[in-house]
Protein backbone atom coordinates (compact mmCIF):
# COMPACT_ATOMS: atom_id res chain seq x y z
CA UNK A 1 0.00 0.00 0.00
CA UNK A 2 1.56 3.45 -0.94
CA UNK A 3 1.87 6.15 1.85
CA UNK A 4 -0.70 8.67 1.37
CA UNK A 5 0.13 12.20 0.46
CA UNK A 6 0.16 14.55 3.23
CA UNK A 7 -2.51 17.57 3.24
CA UNK A 8 -1.38 20.98 2.36
CA UNK A 9 -2.65 21.86 5.53
CA UNK A 10 0.01 19.98 7.28
CA UNK A 11 2.90 21.77 5.41
CA UNK A 12 1.54 25.11 6.58
CA UNK A 13 0.84 24.25 9.90
CA UNK A 14 2.19 26.98 12.62
CA UNK A 15 5.22 26.66 14.27
CA UNK A 16 5.87 28.83 17.30
CA UNK A 17 8.69 29.39 19.39
CA UNK A 18 9.03 26.79 22.68
CA UNK A 19 7.44 29.17 25.30
CA UNK A 20 3.87 29.44 22.87
CA UNK A 21 4.12 26.35 22.40
CA UNK A 22 3.97 25.28 26.64
CA UNK A 23 1.39 27.58 27.17
CA UNK A 24 -1.09 26.39 24.12
CA UNK A 25 -0.37 22.96 25.40
CA UNK A 26 -0.92 23.57 29.10
CA UNK A 27 -4.27 25.59 27.75
CA UNK A 28 -5.27 22.14 26.11
CA UNK A 29 -4.56 20.14 28.93
CA UNK A 30 -6.56 21.74 30.88
CA UNK A 31 -9.66 20.61 28.24
CA UNK A 32 -8.32 16.89 28.65
CA UNK A 33 -8.53 16.92 32.29
CA UNK A 34 -11.71 17.96 31.88
CA UNK A 35 -12.59 15.06 29.81
CA UNK A 36 -10.98 12.64 31.83
CA UNK A 37 -13.18 13.83 34.52
CA UNK A 38 -16.14 13.57 32.77
CA UNK A 39 -15.34 10.35 31.39
CA UNK A 40 -14.98 9.11 34.68
CA UNK A 41 -18.51 10.52 35.68
CA UNK A 42 -19.84 8.48 32.54
CA UNK A 43 -17.83 5.46 34.03
CA UNK A 44 -19.74 5.37 36.97
CA UNK A 45 -23.51 6.47 35.78
CA UNK A 46 -23.14 3.61 33.98
CA UNK A 47 -22.09 1.27 36.79
CA UNK A 48 -25.31 2.75 38.32
CA UNK A 49 -27.54 1.81 35.60
CA UNK A 50 -30.37 -1.18 36.84
CA UNK A 51 -29.64 -4.30 35.48
CA UNK A 52 -31.71 -6.78 33.45
CA UNK A 53 -32.26 -10.31 34.29
CA UNK A 54 -32.29 -12.80 31.43
CA UNK A 55 -34.80 -15.02 31.81
CA UNK A 56 -34.11 -16.72 27.88
CA UNK A 57 -32.43 -20.24 27.93
CA UNK A 58 -30.17 -18.88 24.68
CA UNK A 59 -27.54 -21.76 23.86
CA UNK A 60 -24.80 -21.34 22.29
CA UNK A 61 -22.16 -24.03 20.18
CA UNK A 62 -18.52 -24.00 21.58
CA UNK A 63 -15.67 -25.30 20.61
CA UNK A 64 -16.47 -27.73 23.96
CA UNK A 65 -20.03 -28.56 22.94
CA UNK A 66 -23.50 -26.94 24.05
CA UNK A 67 -22.86 -24.34 26.15
CA UNK A 68 -25.56 -21.66 27.93
CA UNK A 69 -24.96 -17.56 28.34
CA UNK A 70 -23.95 -18.94 32.30
CA UNK A 71 -21.59 -21.41 30.60
CA UNK A 72 -19.81 -18.35 28.93
CA UNK A 73 -18.61 -16.64 31.55
CA UNK A 74 -16.09 -19.48 32.19
CA UNK A 75 -16.45 -19.34 36.00
CA UNK A 76 -16.04 -15.29 35.81
CA UNK A 77 -18.50 -12.87 37.56
CA UNK A 78 -18.34 -10.56 34.44
CA UNK A 79 -18.90 -11.51 30.99
CA UNK A 80 -18.18 -8.98 28.09
CA UNK A 81 -19.51 -10.22 24.15
CA UNK A 82 -18.03 -8.83 21.42
CA UNK A 83 -20.89 -8.99 18.86
CA UNK A 84 -19.08 -10.07 15.71
CA UNK A 85 -20.57 -9.38 12.11
CA UNK A 86 -19.91 -12.67 10.40
CA UNK A 87 -22.97 -14.09 9.44
CA UNK A 88 -24.06 -17.63 7.78
CA UNK A 89 -22.73 -18.54 4.87
CA UNK A 90 -20.23 -15.27 4.73
CA UNK A 91 -16.81 -16.01 3.47
CA UNK A 92 -14.98 -13.81 5.93
CA UNK A 93 -15.70 -11.76 9.09
CA UNK A 94 -16.33 -7.82 8.97
CA UNK A 95 -12.89 -5.60 8.58
CA UNK A 96 -14.09 -3.28 11.14
CA UNK A 97 -15.40 -6.30 13.88
CA UNK A 98 -11.81 -7.87 13.42
CA UNK A 99 -10.56 -4.93 13.63
CA UNK A 100 -11.75 -4.69 16.85
CA UNK A 101 -10.83 -7.97 17.70
CA UNK A 102 -7.81 -7.62 16.97
CA UNK A 103 -6.96 -5.61 20.29
CA UNK A 104 -8.71 -8.50 22.18
CA UNK A 105 -5.31 -11.23 22.69
CA UNK A 106 -3.13 -8.49 24.63
CA UNK A 107 -6.21 -7.47 27.17
CA UNK A 108 -7.38 -11.05 27.97
CA UNK A 109 -5.12 -12.34 31.00
CA UNK A 110 -5.37 -8.81 32.38
CA UNK A 111 -9.20 -8.93 32.01
CA UNK A 112 -9.18 -12.26 33.52
CA UNK A 113 -7.78 -10.90 37.04
CA UNK A 114 -10.44 -8.48 37.00
CA UNK A 115 -12.84 -11.11 36.55
CA UNK A 116 -13.84 -10.71 33.39
CA UNK A 117 -14.11 -13.02 30.07
CA UNK A 118 -14.17 -11.38 27.27
CA UNK A 119 -15.98 -13.74 24.49
CA UNK A 120 -16.97 -13.04 21.00
CA UNK A 121 -20.54 -14.34 19.96
CA UNK A 122 -21.68 -14.58 15.97
CA UNK A 123 -24.73 -16.24 13.88
CA UNK A 124 -22.30 -18.08 11.45
CA UNK A 125 -22.25 -21.56 12.18
CA UNK A 126 -19.39 -22.66 14.37
CA UNK A 127 -17.31 -24.59 11.59
CA UNK A 128 -17.42 -21.52 9.64
CA UNK A 129 -16.42 -19.33 12.46
CA UNK A 130 -13.26 -21.86 13.67
CA UNK A 131 -12.53 -21.59 9.39
CA UNK A 132 -11.82 -17.45 10.38
CA UNK A 133 -10.47 -17.88 13.11
CA UNK A 134 -7.90 -20.43 12.22
CA UNK A 135 -6.78 -17.88 9.46
CA UNK A 136 -7.14 -14.56 11.26
CA UNK A 137 -5.08 -16.90 14.01
CA UNK A 138 -7.20 -15.61 17.13
CA UNK A 139 -7.02 -17.80 20.21
CA UNK A 140 -10.13 -15.97 22.36
CA UNK A 141 -13.37 -17.77 22.85
CA UNK A 142 -15.78 -17.48 19.93
CA UNK A 143 -19.35 -18.96 20.18
CA UNK A 144 -22.16 -19.01 17.52
CA UNK A 145 -25.43 -18.40 18.43
CA UNK A 146 -26.97 -19.93 15.30
CA UNK A 147 -30.37 -21.25 16.26
CA UNK A 148 -30.73 -18.62 18.84
CA UNK A 149 -32.75 -15.42 19.14
CA UNK A 150 -29.25 -13.85 21.01
CA UNK A 151 -28.52 -11.86 17.92
CA UNK A 152 -31.90 -10.28 17.01
CA UNK A 153 -32.88 -9.53 20.83
CA UNK A 154 -29.97 -7.95 21.53
CA UNK A 155 -30.28 -5.63 18.28
CA UNK A 156 -27.62 -6.43 15.84
CA UNK A 157 -29.30 -9.17 14.07
CA UNK A 158 -32.26 -8.36 11.82
CA UNK A 159 -34.85 -10.47 10.58
CA UNK A 160 -35.94 -10.03 6.68
CA UNK A 161 -39.19 -8.66 7.39
CA UNK A 162 -37.60 -6.12 9.86
CA UNK A 163 -35.30 -4.93 7.06
CA UNK A 164 -38.30 -5.11 4.54
CA UNK A 165 -40.07 -2.55 6.61
CA UNK A 166 -37.35 -0.15 5.95
CA UNK A 167 -36.51 1.07 9.32
CA UNK A 168 -34.57 -1.43 12.08
CA UNK A 169 -33.86 -0.94 16.39
CA UNK A 170 -30.33 -0.51 16.30
CA UNK A 171 -28.54 1.07 18.95
CA UNK A 172 -31.72 2.34 20.98
CA UNK A 173 -33.49 3.87 18.00
CA UNK A 174 -35.42 3.22 14.39
CA UNK A 175 -32.70 3.87 11.84
CA UNK A 176 -32.95 3.18 8.17
CA UNK A 177 -30.24 0.68 8.19
CA UNK A 178 -30.10 -1.88 5.20
CA UNK A 179 -27.37 -4.59 7.01
CA UNK A 180 -28.36 -7.81 7.90
CA UNK A 181 -25.59 -7.57 10.83
CA UNK A 182 -24.29 -4.50 13.03
CA UNK A 183 -21.57 -4.24 15.43
CA UNK A 184 -22.22 -4.02 19.03
CA UNK A 185 -20.42 -4.77 23.04
CA UNK A 186 -22.67 -6.56 25.65
CA UNK A 187 -22.12 -6.75 29.32
CA UNK A 188 -23.44 -9.47 31.61
CA UNK A 189 -22.71 -10.07 35.29
CA UNK A 190 -23.59 -13.34 37.18
CA UNK A 191 -24.61 -13.55 40.29
CA UNK A 192 -23.75 -16.20 43.20
CA UNK A 193 -27.11 -18.02 42.74
CA UNK A 194 -25.93 -18.31 38.84
CA UNK A 195 -28.66 -16.04 37.57
CA UNK A 196 -27.65 -13.86 34.69
CA UNK A 197 -28.04 -10.18 33.97
CA UNK A 198 -27.59 -8.04 31.07
CA UNK A 199 -25.73 -4.89 32.56
CA UNK A 200 -25.02 -2.63 29.75
CA UNK A 201 -24.98 -2.43 25.90
CA UNK A 202 -23.22 -0.29 23.37
CA UNK A 203 -23.50 0.28 19.69
CA UNK A 204 -22.25 2.44 17.10
CA UNK A 205 -19.24 4.76 17.70
CA UNK A 206 -19.57 3.27 21.10
CA UNK A 207 -18.00 -0.10 19.90
CA UNK A 208 -14.77 2.28 19.15
CA UNK A 209 -13.65 1.50 22.72
CA UNK A 210 -12.42 -1.63 21.93
CA UNK A 211 -10.64 -0.33 18.90
CA UNK A 212 -6.62 0.66 20.96
CA UNK A 213 -5.56 2.02 17.97
CA UNK A 214 -7.84 4.53 17.19
CA UNK A 215 -6.11 6.20 20.64
CA UNK A 216 -2.51 5.93 19.15
CA UNK A 217 -4.10 7.79 15.75
CA UNK A 218 -5.91 9.96 17.48
CA UNK A 219 -2.74 11.66 18.75
CA UNK A 220 -0.83 11.67 15.75
CA UNK A 221 -0.78 15.40 13.72
CA UNK A 222 -3.17 13.37 11.11
CA UNK A 223 -5.48 12.04 12.90
CA UNK A 224 -8.10 9.82 11.81
CA UNK A 225 -7.29 11.53 8.22
CA UNK A 226 -11.23 9.78 7.00
CA UNK A 227 -12.99 12.37 5.79
CA UNK A 228 -12.39 12.17 2.54
CA UNK A 229 -13.12 8.04 3.02
CA UNK A 230 -16.38 6.30 1.03
CA UNK A 231 -17.24 5.51 4.85
CA UNK A 232 -14.93 6.20 8.06
CA UNK A 233 -13.45 2.84 8.29
CA UNK A 234 -12.58 2.32 4.46
CA UNK A 235 -8.72 2.17 5.04
CA UNK A 236 -9.32 -0.78 7.44
CA UNK A 237 -8.53 -4.53 5.85
CA UNK A 238 -7.98 -7.68 7.50
CA UNK A 239 -4.57 -8.26 9.60
CA UNK A 240 -3.64 -10.45 6.94
CA UNK A 241 -4.55 -8.43 3.89
CA UNK A 242 -2.56 -4.95 4.25
CA UNK A 243 -0.07 -4.40 1.41
CA UNK A 244 3.60 -4.32 3.20
CA UNK A 245 4.78 -0.93 3.94
CA UNK A 246 8.03 0.15 3.04
CA UNK A 247 10.37 1.32 5.78
CA UNK A 248 9.75 5.28 6.02
CA UNK A 249 13.15 5.34 8.28
CA UNK A 250 15.68 7.75 6.53
CA UNK A 251 15.48 9.77 3.20
CA UNK A 252 17.39 7.18 0.97
CA UNK A 253 19.60 10.60 0.09
CA UNK A 254 23.46 8.74 -1.09
CA UNK A 255 21.52 5.53 -1.79
CA UNK A 256 22.03 3.44 -5.26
Amino acid sequence: MSTPSYPASLAQHPVVPHDQWIAERRALLRREKELTRLRDQLAEQRRALPWRRIEQDYAFDTPAGRRSLADLFDGRRQLVVQHFMLGPGWQQGCPSCSFMADHIEGARLHLQQRDITLTAISRAPLAEIERFRKRMGWQFPWASSQGSDFNYDFGVSFKPEERARGEVYYNYELQALSEEEVPGISVFYRDDAGQVFHTYSTYGRGVELMMGAYEFIDLTPRGRDEDGLSYPMAWVRHHDRYEPQASQSGCGCGKA
